[in-house]
């Protein structure tokens, strides 16, 4: 069985511009890969609504499921929900079940809806609401795009949500072994090994510790067999 494929659309000039420093991806990745689902990448652009459709049109096409985060919330700089709509090609309204969404989370109910708290129930056309528990605000699915709010909170709480709704892969396994020898050192029968298991990933991540050199080499694969069979070789090279 060949495991689903995704991509993560990161929406935001504050990104891009280093005042924010992005979480959501590196949690989302973790529970793609927890559930067999392949992170193929993550792209980050920003409030720009021609950028935001032709990237979010690539990676729809390329992966099975694309997630955002960012833009949907109430200021004029977000625009996400207008972009999908329109990379979807679907109006953008305001819809009653996202509404009362929001009023829960509010004293007034409806009353305390103002014009820029209801931009937040604008939704595409054929969506899927996301729930937010957080704050009320929801997100939306339509196709294979999955429309997350920026707020590491509020984006946690949604993949948690969605996630166990997806049709799910086959669960990698990783194990890592800490060699404290410099990559150069290493290279060639780190390579001899990784041609003898094709069927697994390696990969080395160098360090620095008290001045010293060395790696740790994680691998990766489906069949714990392998794997042990692997790290049983690659201990061989600081025998």
């Amino acid at each position: 069985m060949t495991n689903p494929t995704a991509a993560i659309l990161l929406i935001g000039d504050e990104i891009l511009s280093g005042r924010t420093q992005d979480s959501n991806g590196n949690y989302l990745a973790k529970a793609l890969f927890a559930r067999g689902i392949d992170l193929r990448e993550i792209r980050v652009v920003g409030d720009v609504a021609e950028t935001i459709i032709s990237t979010l049109n690539a990676l729809r096409d390329a992966c099975d499921h694309v997630f955002t985060s960012g833009g949907i919330g109430p200021t004029h700089d977000d625009i996400t929900a207008d972009a999908v709509a329109a990379a979807f090609a679907v109006p953008l309204r305001e819809r009653d079940d996202a509404l009362a969404a929001l009023a829960k989370n509010y004293a007034g109910g409806m009353d305390d809806l103002t014009p820029a708290r209801r931009r937040m129930a604008r939704v595409p056309e054929g969506a899927r609401l996301i729930h937010n528990p957080v704050s009320g605000a929801p997100g939306f699915s339509i196709g294979n795009v999955h429309v997350m709010a920026g707020v590491p909170a509020v984006f946690c709480a949604m993949v948690d949500g969605l996630l166990p709704g997806l049709a799910s892969g086959v669960p990698l396994l990783a194990e890592s072994l800490r060699i404290a020898l410099p990559e150069s050192q290493i290279a060639t029968p780190l390579a001899a090994i990784a041609a003898a298991f094709p069927d697994l990933s390696f990969g080395s991540y160098p360090f620095i510790r008290d001045g010293r050199f060395g790696a740790d080499i994680v691998v990766r694969g489906v069949d714990k067999a392998q794997i042990s069979a692997a790290l049983a070789r690659l201990r061989e090279i600081t025998a």
